[in-house]
């Protein structure tokens, strides 16, 4: 495959479950991208996929969506957001569901993981030629705010990289990618509301006015980004992969039948795209379906 074509992944919470079937059927066909930019949920995604370990991210967002050790309101009295990154970057990774770090750290992609920075309000971009921040960097992309806690990491005090750079295909442009193939997370014609948490967010962050603006006007930035998006898909520079109206869940969806059929309809559309993907990168069209060995849960 040619060099210059990067895999932009968006975020979205339990929304990312489309992402993962798309990208288990990308699996499935040995297709791999040179570079691989994902935000929050995104980036989550792509390291199960870049470990070549299919099916991973469904199982655990699937199988642990009800455990109060993963999503739990409660985490919130205690100074702790939602999710326990902990324990899906510690007990998760490390015994539950082992994520293969030999096979990382092995990889010829580069990963690139978009943060945001409360003091600036900028996205601070991390990749994996630094294996030892990847984690950490994966874990403050996908640490929402309001309801996520900050992490350190070089010097930087960072949250939700979907902040400064929800859907983050200028990056990948700017690095030289020539052709963009984007997984987005919610249907045509989607546009986010204007953020509506002003005051609760200067409450939580009352140091860090720069993070509030960029909250203020993150509905701007997304909404340009999408119609930007839609400009590169007309001119044929851009191939989106996007659900339809009705395979949508919440941002924090629990029901394991939503979650399930949602990523069946991220593998399905994996399928039905293949072929047209593949004409468009204009690469060789023969499948070549890599042997998976099972993942022991």
């Amino acid at each position: 495959m040619q060099q210059d074509i990067g895999l932009v992944l968006e975020g979205g919470g339990m929304r990312g479950v489309y992402t993962s079937g798309v990208l288990d059927s990308f699996m499935e066909q040995n297709l791999f991208f040179p570079y691989v930019i994902g935000v929050s949920a995104g980036a989550c995604n792509a390291l199960s996929y870049l470990s070549r370990q299919k099916d991973r991210s469904r199982y655990i967002n699937v199988n642990f969506a009800n455990d109060p050790r993963y999503m739990n309101y409660k985490n919130l009295l205690k100074g702790e957001g939602i999710f326990n990154m902990n324990f899906l970057f510690n007990d998760i990774a490390n015994d539950l569901v082992p994520f293969d770090y030999q096979t990382f750290e092995s990889i010829s992609e580069q990963l690139v993981i978009p943060t945001t920075d409360c003091l600036t309000g900028q996205a601070v971009y991390f990749d994996n030629y630094h294996s030892e921040q990847v984690m950490t960097a994966v874990q403050a992309s996908s640490s929402l705010p309001l309801v996520g806690k900050s992490v350190e990491l070089a010097g930087h005090t960072l949250l939700d990289g979907g902040i400064a750079d929800p859907v983050p295909v200028k990056k990948s442009i700017e690095d030289g990618n020539k052709k963009q193939v984007i997984i987005l997370t919610r249907p045509k014609g989607y546009r986010k509301k204007r953020f509506r948490a002003r005051l609760t967010a200067r409450m939580i962050y009352p140091k860090y006015k720069k993070l509030i603006q960029a909250l203020d006007k993150r509905h701007h930035i997304y909404n340009e980004t999408l119609a930007f998006i839609e400009r590169l898909e007309k001119e044929g520079k851009a191939y989106v992969i996007r659900p339809s109206a009705n395979e949508q869940v919440k941002r924090t969806e629990t029901d394991p039948e939503k979650l399930n059929a949602l990523h069946q309809a991220g593998y399905q559309a994996g399928q039905s795209h293949a072929q047209a993907l593949k004409n468009w990168l204009e690469i060789e069209s023969e499948l070549y379906v890599l042997n998976y060995s099972p993942l022991n849960f």
